[in-house]
């Protein structure tokens, strides 16, 4: 893409969790220095940017992407935590981690680094093998689904939403995130299911394609 689109954004890094355009992302809010964040978000302009660590520990480095997100939903518990509901906007490329007197961490990014505008609906052959594997998938997990209703969903919502509930690790959730187009996507997401789905320990295990 031409051009870019810098900006100064409130962190929340958390492993595995996947904001995507256009999809939402509930969230339970209790530790303080998040409390804080979505206090100033609250004030000022309602956006938080979602980012996943590169490894579970504290304070890791963070991947070099995410997604931003705003704040469509908020319930404030009476504890001072919060449960809300990010509406995802644009992916974004991080340029630096900023500097920041904030208890949360901030970022400069460049909203302008993807593509996210609507996306071509996926083949109809594409369609029909992200369902099939994700009806594979789920047996081998033991869900209960509803797949009548998950037949009504359009394709981003559809492969969107397998991507963030899928029981991936960091670099595989990543790499949903990071993909060009919707059909990249959807392509990958089958690799990983299959994958996960016959490796040793079923798909349950924490084995992902590499």
């Amino acid at each position: 893409m031409m051009g870019s689109r810098p900006a100064r954004v409130k962190i929340f890094p958390l492993a595995g969790a996947l904001l995507f355009p256009r999809a939402q992302l509930p969230l339970h809010i209790f530790e303080d220095r998040y409390r804080e964040m979505v206090e100033h978000a609250l004030e000022g302009d309602r956006r938080i940017a979602m980012i996943q660590p590169q490894h579970t520990d504290e304070g890791a480095p963070l991947h070099q992407a995410g997604c931003l997100g705003e704040i469509v939903g908020v319930e404030e518990l009476e504890d001072g935590r919060y449960n809300i509901i990010l509406q995802g906007t644009e992916r974004f490329r991080m340029i630096r981690e900023a500097e920041s007197d904030e208890a949360y961490r901030m970022a400069d990014v460049d909203l302008a680094a993807f593509d996210d505008g609507d996306p071509d609906p996926l083949a109809i052959a594409q369609r029909a093998a992200v369902e099939d594997e994700a009806r594979a998938f789920g047996r081998a997990l033991g869900l209960e689904v509803d797949w009548e209703s998950v037949g009504r969903l359009d394709d981003e919502t559809l492969v969107n939403a397998i991507a963030q509930v899928a029981p991936f690790d960091i670099g595989a959730k990543q790499a949903l995130l990071e993909s060009q187009d919707l059909s990249d996507r959807a392509s990958l997401l089958i690799q990983l299911m299959q994958f996960q789905r016959l490796a040793p320990g079923g798909a349950d295990s924490d084995q992902t394609l590499q």
